[in-house]
């Protein structure tokens, strides 16, 4: 379902399981429910928000923008970190635990890496984790593990061991990476989901044995699963074992040498160690789609919610996963009354019975109005089971239609 906003050109999306964080091209943060009620407003800049970072308690935000500016602070004491740069700064990213006072940490990145510690005299210490390879262009921060993406490739480093412990090269260097940035997404603590381009990666993060360490780093990164996709990835996400894809479409319908910008997609795959298998896929409506490009889309899903957030410059999409009952939904709205009975009938222990008989009464209307009234008539012993007012209300119906044959065999069973 949608929800429409008229906040100006929507920029970055951070949310938490009670509220979401929603920056613009104007500068503006606004914090919403889950509703899209906005509760607070915020004032950052003049030009657009690149990124907004929200720690796990949803206490403290991370915010950056494009002439430089970065604040860290609390939600519910606005006390924190406040400093301008004379470059862009693209992303922010807070400790997931940044309310505990040990974790008093968070990364930048322009066109270097900075993390920033709280020590002990309550000032910030700046190190540098990496330069020298471009713009960084995204960063995901899960329990001691910092993954970005700059021109070259994606990184991760070790907080708890100060060690950078791999280097995923990316695959199609000849795509500006300003144009079709790195999607980057934790699916747990060691499982990074990288996609770029067309190309997908799914890498773990592994201890190396003790034996062959020397001087290498103790964690070390296998690629489990690695493919190429028909479209471009604006946005991945976990669900269960499964992936969640936002591709952004072009088309060439009559093999024209201009491509044309489609209605962006959603698709859910099950990743393969060489390639995938598309489970099911949905083409979005949202406005002004022609004039979009990759960069103009992003994904957010809510952890442990099936809860999935797609931002475009004018709207955002939330799409959640469908379940048994809306499976049936989908069915009767199909007019395939037989598959949603038999779908009702298995789901029973979570279906009332009075739900089931209505999905059969639909099924045998259904039947009614096309003139098949022998297949109707063996439904109701199926359906109506002992319902005897059921019963009666049919056996009436079958007579006032002059199906008196089909009405008699009815009363029979009916009595």
């Amino acid at each position: 379902y949608f929800w429409l906003f008229y906040l100006g050109r929507l920029q970055g999306l951070c949310l938490t399981c009670s509220f979401l964080a929603l920056g613009t091209h104007f500068g503006k943060v606004f914090l919403l429910d889950i509703q899209g009620n906005v509760t607070q407003r915020f004032e950052i800049s003049s030009v657009k928000i690149n990124q907004i970072s929200l720690d796990e308690s949803g206490e403290h935000v991370g915010i950056c923008s494009e002439d430089g500016k970065v604040q860290v602070f609390g939600l519910y004491t606005r006390e924190g970190f406040h400093e301008n740069f004379d470059c862009p700064i693209k992303v922010v990213a807070l400790h997931p635990q940044f309310t505990k006072s040990n974790y008093k940490q968070f990364v930048t990145g322009g066109n270097k890496l900075l993390l920033y510690e709280k020590n002990w005299l309550n000032r910030w210490k700046t190190s540098v984790l990496h330069e020298g390879e471009g713009s960084i262009t995204n960063v995901q921060w899960r329990a001691n593990l910092i993954a970005w993406a700059n021109n070259v490739g994606v990184k991760i480093y070790d907080i708890s061991t100060k060690q950078r412990i791999t280097n995923v090269l990316r695959d199609n260097v000849s795509l500006r990476p300003d144009m079709y940035p790195c999607s980057l997404c934790w699916k747990d603590n060691t499982t990074l989901i990288v996609g770029w381009g067309t190309s997908i990666k799914i890498c773990v993060v592994k201890e190396r044995n003790p034996t062959e360490m020397r001087d290498l780093p103790s964690r070390y990164v296998e690629i489990v699963s690695a493919f190429e996709t028909e479209f471009f990835i604006s946005g991945l996400a976990p669900l269960a074992d499964q992936l969640v894809a936002l591709y952004f479409v072009k088309e060439n319908p009559d093999h024209m040498d201009e491509e044309f910008c489609a209605r962006p997609r959603l698709d859910i795959i099950q990743p393969l160690p060489e390639s995938c298998e598309e489970i099911s896929s949905d083409a979005l409506t949202v406005r002004n789609f022609k004039d979009n490009e990759c960069r103009d889309y992003r994904l957010v899903h809510s952890e442990g919610e099936s809860l999935f957030y797609i931002i475009s410059p004018k709207d955002i999409v939330v799409a959640k996963e469908r379940d048994q009952d809306d499976h049936i939904d989908w069915l009767l709205a199909k007019k395939k009354y037989e598959e949603a009975l038999m779908a009702a009938e298995i789901s029973f222990k979570n279906i009332k019975r009075h739900d089931v008989q209505k999905i059969g009464m639909s099924y045998i209307n259904h039947l009614v109005e096309k003139g098949d009234y022998d297949s109707a008539a063996r439904k109701c012993q199926k359906v109506l089971g002992k319902n005897m007012e059921l019963w009666e209300n049919e056996v009436y119906r079958f007579k006032t239609i002059g199906q008196l044959k089909v009405g008699e065999g009815l009363s029979v069973i009916l009595q």
